[in-house]
């Protein structure tokens, strides 16, 4: 088999077999097909697509190049959760220990940030000594004995993926569907879950910004999952504006104890109870929405969520002490209001740009050699829709440096738009996918 027959199939509109796929996969993974072959192999899918067939083999092949996590000493039902990203998503720290309370083990891998705020783990390093450097048998015993464990990306998952990404990102063939969903499925397929919550976000701070790409997007990667033999639903949601209120890691964490307390924004909250159910459901845990809600409703009223989280804290090095009592979070040593310049409604929101805010005063990473501020970033008071006066504050913003807290505000001031009529609020979920879809 020679890369160049491959790639002038490809080329000539024709369509890759299984075999084909996983020779080229594994021979550029070893260094044996060089990278101007695998670059020209990019272009003519960019250009010519991918069958689903192929876009199944070719994500199987990338999932297969490296570790596969293996979770069957794990008891039920492992059910995994994924979010394409967007500003003050913190979804994962309070769902997962909803879902867990309810009786869904969750097992789930996940990363560091790199942009305008800290990834899963950045944020759970907010409570003191919390460590997801864990064993893989620690791991599993820890789903076993509480039902929730996060561990860092140790292990060598899809290893193709990282070598091909990297050369897309170079050549300007990243954004094609196929190339998009096997990145993201190849690693959730080799973390070894059982099914697949995606919440794909779309607006001005998602990575698909336009709502027909998103959906484009989420039809992918269900088809992928379920082919592969795992259970998959992605939920559409949307990321016009931040997600909840607080934008920044240990403010986030903050925000995310609030909502298992019952406490949570509307939109933070409604989020959490929709993936929440549909990870239910993937689970066998619940019938349809209604009977999930409920359940999900039961464990915030009677606190088993946020014990759940307290308990997968300590478990994993952390000060516990910080989920009942949040001032024991890292705390910025500056914070003052940013109030409105005039009276009337919050039109418009930039979501890129308050994420940028964030980075600015320290909460993100520039680079992956960045050192994070847990403490810093904002926490908005008016949001898409709210009527505002001249004067009242419109966010806190949290800083440990003057000169960064200026540059943040007037940035923050730019991306928020003022008008005199009042705005419609976009829908937070804009539909689901699911293997009938």
């Amino acid at each position: 088999m020679r890369m160049y027959d491959l790639i002038m199939k490809k080329r000539n509109g024709g369509t890759l077999t299984e075999e084909e796929i996983s020779y080229m996969i594994a021979a550029y993974t070893a260094d044996r097909i060089p990278d101007y072959q695998m670059s020209a192999m990019m272009m003519a899918i960019y250009f010519k697509g991918m069958t689903q067939k192929e876009t199944v083999a070719l994500t199987m092949a990338m999932a297969q190049s490296g570790d596969m996590m293996d979770l069957d000493g794990i008891e039920g039902v492992k059910v995994d959760k994924h979010s394409t990203g967007g500003v003050g998503d913190k979804t994962s720290i309070a769902l997962t220990p909803m879902v867990a309370a309810c009786g869904v083990n969750i097992a789930k891998m996940s990363g560091r940030g790199l942009g305008h705020t800290g990834g899963t783990i950045d944020k759970l390093e907010s409570f003191e000594g919390f460590s997801t450097g864990i064993t893989a048998e620690q791991f599993k015993r820890q789903v076993n004995e509480i039902g929730i464990a996060i561990m860092g990306q140790t292990l060598d998952i899809a290893p193709a993926d990282k070598k091909l990404y990297a050369l897309r990102d170079v050549t300007a063939t990243v954004d094609n569907m196929s190339l998009i969903a096997s990145s993201i499925m190849s690693k959730k397929l080799a973390s070894g879950a059982d099914a697949i919550v995606l919440d794909v976000k779309t607006g001005s701070g998602a990575f698909m910004q336009e709502e027909e790409d998103a959906f484009a997007l989420a039809r992918e990667m269900v088809t992928i999952g379920n082919r592969a033999g795992r259970k998959t639903i992605a939920v559409v949601s949307d990321m016009d504006q931040p997600l909840g209120c607080a934008v920044g890691n240990a403010l986030e964490v903050q925000e995310a104890i609030a909502t298992l307390k019952g406490e949570g924004p509307e939109d933070f909250t409604e989020l959490c109870m929709t993936l929440g159910s549909y990870m239910l459901i993937a689970g066998g845990q619940a019938e349809d929405e209604k009977e999930a809600r409920k359940m999900l409703a039961a464990v915030i009223a009677d606190g088993s969520a946020l014990k759940k989280l307290e308990m997968f804290v300590q478990a994993q090095g952390g000060n516990p002490a910080a989920v009942l009592n949040p001032d024991l979070l890292p705390k910025a040593s500056i914070v003052e209001e940013i109030p409105a310049p005039k009276d009337g409604f919050i039109g418009k929101i930039d979501c890129q740009e308050i994420g940028i805010c964030s980075l600015i005063l320290g909460g993100g990473r520039e680079t992956k050699d960045s050192a994070i501020d847990l403490s810093v970033g904002l926490v908005l008071h008016r949001k898409t829709g709210d009527a505002v006066a001249f004067g009242e504050s419109l966010a806190t913003i949290y800083a440990n440096d003057r000169k960064k807290l200026d540059m943040a505000r007037e940035r923050f001031l730019n991306a928020y738009h003022i008008t005199e009529e009042k705005v419609q609020k976009n829908a937070l979920i804009k539909g689901i996918v699911t293997e009938a879809s």
